[in-house]
């Protein structure tokens, strides 16, 4: 326990959690190093780069006839699934 002032500090090793605050832009330097002080890690603000993005989504596969065929024949076979009766 450190005792600032006014502020007590105690230090409770608990599972992380997120929690996202908008902070006006007139305090925005204040709140922010107040919450650096106390240990608190902030995220970057994050930038979407429309370039990896694209080659991000271009990556993703496309299924064939052949593989949905698959797909199919599981739906008749599940389909005409008949439980035990007692």
């Amino acid at each position: 326990m450190r005792y600032w002032g006014l502020f007590t500090e105690i230090r409770i090793f608990v599972l992380m959690e997120r929690l996202t605050i908008n902070i006006p832009d007139a305090k925005s330097a204040e709140i922010k190093s107040f919450l650096k002080s106390m240990g608190v890690a902030m995220d970057g603000p994050k930038l979407l780069d429309m370039d990896a993005y694209r080659a991000k989504i271009a990556g993703i596969g496309h299924w064939s006839e052949e593989e949905l065929k698959v797909f199919e024949e599981n739906r008749k076979v599940l389909g005409s699934f008949k439980p035990q009766e007692w």
